[in-house]
């Protein structure tokens, strides 16, 4: 289709011909052949470094090779005004999105959004470290020059640059390589290296800025000129006002997929999560949070948010993997660790979730990163199986450090988002990854999940949480001296063993839907009540529960229950229920109850217990010592 004179109205309509996939880009505008299948294609974390923009195919570009999910919606036409809309629900609830942000937007929306579009990306997502960030920042010698939002349309374009006073060897972003967080700087610049650019997509899909275009996906170009001498759109997207002087002008160089600002702040948000994993949920959900102005700014669209995206955790994934690195990250990780022991003491877990900042709410994260996954724009198609992209696991390997590589792929592919997406469902299905939902552990137990925990370690190789509902078919082995928490509503049905170390059922169906056998270590329950769908054995080790005083067990059976003689009972006597244990106190209901604890101890101080057990039930009678 040839280029349109300025001012006609170009209507992209969908045809048959649009299937032709990515083009060459300005200068050589042929339509290209179709994307190259995955199957016929090097893994992208082995050929990550063709993202150039020299290179603008797929079968010469890994990055536009696993972005082309694209192509089944928008087909690049001979000039960037003439492409052709393949999937015209999808595009139109594209757009429809960002025109409704755009103008339900509030003046303090519009002024965050200038913010991160005139900052430096690795600066802003240092707000992803909440308690720990104003110690990075004077740790890493990292500063802005954009500290304020104009009332106003800015006479000229605003860069980000060291602000006068700041303390010698200040630099923007991630902060000096020289500082005392140098290592860590220096990750997150290499990981938003020189291959890490969304430029070649941009270039190659030639997909336009939302302002360029109506709802029914029509480029209309008035052939006037604002104030500002921009040509004038007409659009319903409204640029917020600040912003309007820092738009492009080129239109043919300025595509909105993928959004090079999402794409940035995913890679500072991973690298910075690399290093400090004790923040790394609330790092991932200041990038989805800080991307989602993008859209608010009406700069790009949720396709060109979710498109960056997916780029920067295939590119975070490959840079981390890529053997040239291995030192830089185990040195960065390591001294982010002694600096914030440091300074905080040897619980930087503890610290860096001490405080009320803006990410501390983690239900409310999880709500706006589901949401902002898919932006519930149109899905279609059949299901496809997850496949975890090679080298994915890496991605996890400072956050789950006491999984093996294998098991690190389970649990992506566990919590991985559903098919039908088009934009997700590109070749190696980057997009379709879950990496909030991921540091909390496996979403399914296919087959039998064997986890060492080791106390020693310290940091989450001696505590952690699983949070996700898991199911499938396998079961839970728990080992070593560590400590790991389950609170998901699980139906996995391979049962639970504990061997070692302390296991905490900190909700009702958190044990799952199979047998349950403690041989040693602590099952500590919920102060709520636990139930075993089926039985339950006890041959060493401790349970340990709190007392209810309404007479509620705290471990409900619906099998039967088998105590062996090194099996001990430990009992919590729960706050403000010291009159209200006169009779014996139900512990334990079973279908059938076999043998008895061995001992009973009190973890609460100024009280003693004794055991009662008959028929079905264990139960205590609780005295003050």
């Amino acid at each position: 289709m040839p280029s349109l004179p300025v001012s006609r109205r170009t209507v992209l309509r969908a045809s048959a011909a649009g299937a032709a996939g990515l083009v060459a880009g300005p200068g050589a505008l042929a339509p290209a052949a179709p994307a190259v299948p995955a199957a016929a294609s090097p893994a992208f974390v082995d050929s990550y470094r063709t993202n150039l923009v020299a290179n603008l195919t797929a079968e010469t570009n890994a990055a536009l090779r696993i972005l082309s999910g694209f192509g089944r919606v928008w087909s690049t036409g001979a000039a960037w005004n003439s492409g052709t809309v393949l999937d015209r629900a999808f595009l139109r609830a594209n757009i429809r999105y960002v025109v409704k942000a755009t103008t339900h937007r509030t003046d303090a929306e519009a002024a965050r959004a200038f913010l991160v579009d005139r900052r430096h990306q690795s600066y802003s997502v240092t707000a992803g470290l909440g308690p720990l960030a104003e110690l990075y920042r004077a740790g890493a010698l990292a500063v802005t020059g954009v500290t304020a939002a104009p009332d106003t349309t800015p006479a000229t374009t605003i860069s980000d640059a060291v602000p006068t006073g700041a303390p010698a060897g200040s630099a923007i972003g991630a902060g000096s390589p020289t500082s005392p967080l140098g290592r860590v700087v220096t990750l997150v610049n290499t990981v938003r290296g020189g291959y890490s650019s969304g430029n070649p997509a941009k270039l190659a899909f030639q997909y336009p800025r939302p302002w360029r275009l109506t709802v029914d996906s029509e480029v209309v170009d008035t052939g006037r000129v604002d104030d500002l001498g921009y040509p004038v759109y007409d659009s319903e997207v409204v640029v917020a006002p600040a912003l309007l002087r820092q738009r492009g002008t080129a239109p043919a160089d300025d595509g909105g997929y993928v959004s090079g600002h999402s794409n940035a702040l995913f890679l500072a948000a991973l690298a910075y999560a690399y290093a400090v994993p004790e923040r790394f949920q609330e790092l991932v959900t200041c990038a989805y949070d800080l991307a989602h102005t993008r859209i608010v700014a009406g700069m790009h669209s949720p396709a060109d948010v979710i498109g960056g995206r997916v780029l920067a955790t295939a590119l975070a994934a490959a840079i981390l993997r890529d053997p040239e690195n291995a030192t830089l990250k185990a040195e960065a990780r390591a001294q982010a660790l002694a600096y914030f022991q440091s300074r905080v003491g040897a619980d930087v877990h503890g610290f860096a979730h001490s405080g009320a900042d803006e990410y501390a709410d983690r239900e409310h994260n999880a709500r706006h990163v589901r949401h902002r996954h898919t932006y519930d724009l149109p899905t279609h198609g059949r299901r496809v199986p997850v496949t975890v992209p090679a080298g994915a696991e890496v991605l996890l390997e400072t956050r789950l450090p006491y999984l093996d590589g294998e098991q690190r792929r389970e649990v992506l592919r566990t919590t991985a988002s559903g098919s039908g997406h088009p934009v997700l469902d590109g070749p190696e299905q980057w997009g379709r990854l879950n990496l909030f939902a991921a540091a909390d552990g496996y979403g399914a137990f296919d087959a039998t999940v064997a986890v060492t925990l080791d106390a020693a370690r310290g940091g989450f190789h001696a505590a952690d949480a699983w949070r996700n509902d898991i199911g499938g078919r396998g079961g839970l082995v728990k080992l070593g001296s560590g400590a790991l928490t389950l609170s998901g509503d699980n139906s996995y049905r391979g049962g639970t063993t504990l061997a070692g170390g302390t296991l905490t059922a900190a909700a009702r169906t958190a044990l799952g839907d199979g047998d349950v056998t403690v041989s040693g270590g602590t099952l500590r329950l919920a102060a709520g009540g636990v139930r075993v769908r089926r039985d339950y054995r006890q041959s060493g080790g401790t349970l340990a529960v709190t007392a209810d005083p309404r007479g509620r067990a705290a471990l409900v059976i619906d099998g039967d229950a088998t105590l062996g003689r090194d099996a001990t009972l430990s009992v919590t006597v729960a706050p403000g229920g010291r009159h209200a244990y006169d009779a014996p106190v139900p512990v334990l209901t079973a279908r059938r109850l076999r043998g008895r604890f061995a001992r009973v101890v009190v973890a609460t101080p100024g009280h003693r217990a004794e055991l009662v057990s008959y028929r079905d039930t264990v139960a205590v009678r609780l005295r003050t010592a």
